[in-house]
């Protein structure tokens, strides 16, 4: 029999000690990971975000490659980030999103959800981004959001940030596009168009008619791509529908200022 040395049976003693630690840690909350998602998904219903939040890091605490807690987890803190006024605050909570879906798709990446967050995810954090990142973000935000859309044709989600994709590629100048194109690595945006972004939002209204955000951005798209009667309607509509969302009462700010503005 080989013996261990000295070193790698104190190593391997650290090891059995940390893992321990943490059977003893479960086993004295007497959470798993399952229960502490099932009471995030409960705080997350009650739009109790901040507390749903931390049951899902703690749920990926127990277990680093669980699926649900990681996507959901990502979902949370860019739903908490959205108002959040202090600027580093925000980014702090959309870059830890982008990680939590990072590790999500890594873990199951046949599945829609974990594209969406990250598409979703990586499309905040590129506000904060140079333009030449910008471009690659922008580029990762469509692959991931195709990605979750082969996957399941009428995710709402993916069909909202498809829609909101064309839409911002095509408020860039030509030229802006252009550059981005030529030199930047962007050639997918050369796929954006007016009519795309309005199929594929109309799409994501239509999966999901009663979403305040649906009808926000949909408003934006036909305003923007000059069909100011259908931009009134949608607007008019989202002020019209109850308030489901941790954010939904801030949207319904915007289509008021957006109304105000047509």
């Amino acid at each position: 029999m080989i013996k261990r040395s000295f070193i790698g049976e104190f190593m391997y003693l650290k090891v059995l000690s940390a893992l321990a630690i943490i059977l003893v840690s479960s086993a004295a909350s007497g959470q798993t990971a399952d229960d502490e998602v099932a009471a995030g998904d409960k705080a997350y219903a009650a739009l109790e975000i901040p507390a749903a939040l931390e049951h899902y890091k703690k749920a990926i605490e127990i277990d680093p490659k669980n699926y649900a807690a990681l996507w959901k987890a990502s979902r949370t803190a860019l739903d908490y980030g959205i108002p959040t006024a202090n600027q580093e605050k925000r980014n702090a909570l959309f870059s830890s999103a982008e990680q939590y879906a990072r590790r999500a798709v890594a873990v199951n990446p046949g599945d829609a959800d974990g594209h969406f967050v990250l598409a979703y995810a990586l499309g905040k954090t590129a506000l904060t981004q140079s333009t030449s990142r910008r471009v690659k973000y922008g580029t990762a935000v469509h692959d991931h959001a195709l990605a979750c859309l082969r996957i399941k044709p009428n995710h709402p989600g993916c069909l909202h940030v498809m829609g909101v994709w064309n839409a911002e590629i095509m408020r860039l100048s030509g030229i802006v596009r252009l550059v981005a194109k030529s030199f930047l690595g962007g050639k997918v945006f050369g796929e954006a168009s007016w009519p795309e972004a309005i199929r594929y939002m109309e799409a994501s209204v239509a999966a999901e008619p009663e979403r305040v955000v649906h009808r926000l951005d949909m408003g934006e798209i036909y305003r923007d791509s000059g069909d100011k009667t259908k931009a009134r309607a949608a607007f008019q509509k989202g002020l019209e529908l109850p308030s489901k969302d941790y954010n939904d009462n801030r949207f319904k700010s915007e289509i008021k200022a957006d109304l105000d503005k047509l």
